[in-house]
């Protein structure tokens, strides 16, 4: 008998949750507040995740007290990502984070269908260092959105191409703009990480190897058993 519930489909953010270059992106923003004369925490790093480059970058000059031309912030931004892609260029598999690999496995096997929703401009190139291109039936990302999170446009743009209905999907997010996201698009969330930056989350974990399928689809289907 087919089983009539809806499956589910999951959307994963990139940094912080599938792989870990939240440390080269601080790395690349630290060196570029050093040049102009001040310098940047990991405090004000955590602040930047989900956010796009040019807000970021926007954030990063008013903490410093540094105020550029709209030309002159288009520079500031380049070289920053020059030094980025100079770095996650070297990246291997071994900087996947702990359970991803075997969640999306299990993911693939039971034909449950993924999309990454993420601000990055360069989740293609960390997808193909990290060997986890092939998971995924869609890609969203800072190249094809005109809004950035907590704008819903990402998660709202990667349902529409799995063709899945927003109840049905689940997002994966380490940041509170990410969780404020996906809450905005009326979709189910779970936050990764520390549970003061991720108010909000339906459920919270330290990283992908706290969750399994069954726990995935018991979130969006409460009650139910699989047939």
């Amino acid at each position: 008998m087919q089983n009539t519930r809806q499956p589910i489909a999951c959307i994963f953010d990139l940094d912080g949750v599938l792989v870990d270059t939240a440390v080269y992106h601080y790395q690349a923003w630290k060196q570029l507040a050093n040049s102009l004369g001040f310098d940047f925490t990991e405090l004000q790093n955590e602040q930047l995740k989900g956010v796009n480059r040019m807000r970021s970058l926007d954030m990063i000059l008013q903490w410093g007290g540094v105020e550029k031309s709209k030309e002159e912030k288009e520079l500031l931004a380049a070289k920053k990502n020059e030094w980025y892609v100079a770095m996650i260029s070297k990246m291997t598999v071994k900087e996947v984070l702990p359970g991803t690999l075997e969640l999306l496995k299990a993911l693939k096997i039971q034909g449950v269908k993924m999309a990454l929703g993420s601000a990055s401009k360069n989740s293609s190139l960390i997808l193909e260092r990290t060997e986890l291109a092939g998971f995924f039936d869609a890609i969203v990302d800072g190249n094809s959105v005109t809004s950035s999170k907590p704008d819903p446009e990402v998660f709202l743009k990667a349902a529409e191409l799995l063709v899945a209905a927003k109840e049905d999907c689940v997002v994966f997010e380490d940041a509170a703009a990410g969780v404020e996201a996906a809450i905005a698009a009326g979709m189910k969330v779970v936050g990764i990480g520390n549970s003061t930056h991720l108010p909000g989350a339906d459920v919270l974990i330290k990283d992908l190897s706290e969750i399994t399928v069954r726990e995935i689809e018991e979130l969006k289907n409460p009650g139910t058993e699989k047939a």
